[in-house]
């Protein structure tokens, strides 16, 4: 906050200065950081810079990075931040992209994804007077602990669960469209690393808890991008009967979905809602990252940022759920869904991580 109070200060003076020579005009910039695409808007409102740094899987996965940057818009407009997203080509941009915006003096820099925790650890030992954050990662587990950082983290084992819950109810429903006999449903992941990992607990947990005889496939692509390497893995679980995909590999990810559209079975999409693909999504998993980015935003605006510890987002604060759910799904099996749900809340249901 220290950088926030120095812009204050010069703001204040600049006003003062632009008062007595009678001028009443405004402007907004556009300008690029190393290392990626840009994308920047300004609004009027108090005067603070958020940059938000994309892993590979870049702004137009339509799922987790876009996610955040629809966060970012949301602050620009709502918070009047001007706001800037950077794109990273490669794991080798990460510290660049970062260190980037901490030197054009942005207050907040956020770090989309767990990839990225050994350059913030890198990143924010450097530019002490600079927030940053990181979704996905926990500061707990960063090597320096560095206290100007704030880790914004998930418990998608939830999101996952109450779709794989769906998932399996719809094993036992009799006559359910895109749903063949088997009992099999399936799941393919980007790189293995704890979020995904999780996630797919999560599902399986979901869809065994409600049919105990469901069998559950698993693949991970080991990307976040190339959608023919996740089309590929789903098409070999559909051959092996699974009438149910959920994506956990975000721009890849899409892949699969497409892969279920073409063999006529049931795709549930991840972080984002992603109804909108057709009628064929059963439900998505919702991580609300863009609640997350703009969450941290203000927080900086208002002061009440707070480096050194972990922001958790779940089911019962409303940050994990469960997207629009299929209109040829039956409403008992959705109230049934909507139950699990409130016992997730509670605690009544302790999903699994592993």
């Amino acid at each position: 906050m220290i950088r926030l109070a120095r812009r204050s200060l010069v703001l204040l003076v600049l006003a003062t200065l632009l008062t007595a020579c009678g001028g009443d005009d405004s402007a907004s910039t556009t300008s690029a950081a190393a290392g990626g695409d840009t994308t920047t808007a300004a609004a009027g409102g108090d005067s603070i810079k958020v940059g938000l740094v994309t892993d590979i899987g870049g702004l137009n996965d339509r799922s987790f990075n876009h996610l955040a940057y629809l966060g970012l818009q949301r602050a620009q407009k709502q918070l009047g931040v001007e706001g800037r997203a950077v794109t990273s080509k490669a794991n080798s941009d990460y510290v660049p992209n970062l260190s980037a915006l901490a030197r054009q003096d942005y207050d907040l820099v956020i770090a989309v994804g767990f990839l990225m925790a050994d350059a913030i650890d890198t990143v924010a030992k450097r530019y002490p007077d600079t927030s940053f954050a990181i979704i996905d990662f926990p500061w707990e587990a960063l090597k320096s602990k560095p206290k100007n950082v704030v880790g914004l983290i998930f418990k998608q084992e939830q999101a996952g669960y109450l779709t794989g819950y769906l998932a399996g109810l719809i094993q036992k429903e009799q006559g359910m469209p895109r749903t063949k006999p088997g009992d099999v449903v399936a799941s393919v992941g980007g790189q293995k690393i704890p979020p995904v990992e999780t996630y797919i607990a999560g599902f399986q947990a979901g869809a065994k808890a409600a049919d105990p005889g469901v069998k559950t496939l698993n693949q991970y692509s080991n990307d976040f991008v190339d959608q023919a390497k996740c089309k590929e893995i789903a098409l070999n679980q559909i051959t092996q009967g699974a009438d149910a995909v959920i994506q956990v590999a975000g721009g890849c990810g899409l892949g699969a979905l497409d892969a279920a559209r073409e063999k006529g079975v049931w795709g549930i999409g991840a972080d984002a809602d992603q109804a909108y693909l057709g009628p064929y999504i059963l439900t998505s998993a919702l991580k609300k990252v863009d609640v997350s980015v703009f969450n941290a935003s203000k927080s900086v605006q208002d002061g009440s940022f707070a480096g050194g510890k972990s922001v958790v987002f779940d089911v019962k604060n409303g940050g994990i759920g469960i997207g629009k759910i299929s209109p040829e799904v039956p409403e008992a099996l959705v109230d049934e869904v909507m139950k699990v749900k409130d016992d997730i809340a509670s605690g009544k249901i302790d999903v699994p991580t592993s």
